[in-house]
């Protein structure tokens, strides 16, 4: 079930050019800011907005670690 607090993935991790800029912002290269911009009218616009205003920045990187993860799309490391 979707709510306010329920972060679609699929849209956000929809393309290749999207989960290249994800990639980035999850491992620090891009700033949200950056990642904003990028995805300035697209459709993931609205859903990356939602996930760094509902959590902040730092907690939205390391929810997109995570999703990345999860889906095979980010190594996962020793930490």
């Amino acid at each position: 079930m979707k709510n306010s607090q329920t972060t679609d993935w699929n849209v956000l991790l929809g393309s290749q050019k999207a989960t290249r800029t994800l990639t980035k912002f999850a491992t620090g290269q891009l700033s949200s800011a950056q990642v904003r911009k990028s995805f300035a009218y697209t459709p993931r616009a609205g859903e990356f907005r939602k996930l760094v205003s509902e959590h902040g920045a730092v907690y939205a990187r390391r929810l997109t670690r995570k999703a990345l993860r999860y889906r095979g799309l980010l190594a996962t490391t020793g930490n």
